[in-house]
Order: structure tokens, then sequence, then C-alpha cells
């Protein structure tokens, strides 16, 4: 099965070992689930990563639970990424989720009375997570009081991540986000 009729999942082969098992690119997988992935803690790794980009473009503002429309906002995107690099759109979603994944976040212990923030690695389910959620709210924002639109925006932010391009929303939060955790260890 083709990802919206047009790009093969199969030529796709992920850089990044550890977020492996956490991005679902099969093809025998479904692009609208309707929720069956929320029953336990990890079934949403199961999930086509595709349809968990659909689910966070869906997120804010007018696009509310508008899954129709978030998945005509992604297809759109898909198809200017591949106008724009001439690849599958699919690949260069994989490296953009891979870079823009951070890999050390901060959290804090209390002890006492005091908290401390201390530098752990970050989960490679939660990387992808946070990576998608980076990508879909730089594409928002990018998109918010500008006539480009938000395929325009979502493109442009999925080729910033890929390119690691530091004008990129998702590259930009991810270093942040390192840099705290470097200054907490």
């Amino acid at each position: 099965m083709k990802v919206f009729d047009k790009w093969d999942p199969a030529e796709i082969t992920l850089e990044d070992p550890s977020i492996n098992a956490y991005m679902n690119l099969t093809s025998r997988s479904v692009m609208h689930s309707g929720g069956r992935h929320a029953k336990q803690q990890f079934k949403k790794s199961e999930q086509h990563v595709v349809e968990r980009l659909v689910n966070k473009m869906m997120r804010k503002d007018k696009n509310t639970g508008k899954k129709m429309k978030a998945y005509g906002i992604v297809e759109d995107a898909f198809d200017i990424i591949h106008k724009k690099t001439k690849s599958n759109p699919l690949s260069v979603l994989a490296k953009a989720i891979s870079n823009a994944g951070p890999r050390e976040e901060v959290v804090r212990l209390k002890y006492g009375g005091i908290t401390v923030p201390k530098a752990v690695d970050t989960a490679p389910q939660r990387r992808v997570d946070t990576a998608l959620m980076f990508i879909s709210k730089g594409a928002q924002q990018a998109s918010s009081k500008t006539r480009k639109s938000i395929a325009d925006t979502l493109a442009d932010e999925i080729i910033a991540a890929a390119n690691y391009d530091v004008k990129s929303y998702a590259i930009n939060h991810k270093d942040s986000v390192e840099r705290v955790a470097k200054a907490a260890r």
C-alpha cells in the first residue's frame, strides 16, 4: 500500500537505528486507525508515522478534530516536498524526524525541599513524538499571520529539519532542549 497512493514506503531506509522500531513506515498499516493505538502505551509506534504527523497537525487552532483537512494538508505538503527535492517525501520526513528529535532532556528531581534539574537520555518513542510535535508547531507558527499556506510551511519545515537547518523551528527547539540538558549535567 502506497502512502497517498503515490509514495512507496518500501524504498525508505532509516539512518538512525535507535528510532527504527518506533517509526512505522510499513505498507500494511492503515492511514486512519480510528484510535486503536490508544489502548496501550506503546501501541502508537504501530501507527503509521504519516498518520501520527496528520494527528499532530490537527491539534491546534482551526484544524482541531478535522482529520480530513489535516490529511489534505500533509498530502499537499508531500507533493511540495517532492517538487522541491525530487526525492521520496517519506525519506525526507524520516530524516527530518531523526534530526529534530532531542537526544537528551531535563527532568526535575526533588531532594528534600529543593528541586534539582537532571539531564537524562530521551526515550526513542519520545524522540519521535517530540520531533513530530516540533515540526507541526513550526509549520503552524510559520503560517500564522502570513499569506503562505500551512502546506507550504509544513513542507518547508520538513525540508529544513531534514537538512539540519538551524532556521527551522524544530531544529532550533531541539538544540535549545539539548543545550539546557548539557547545562544540567
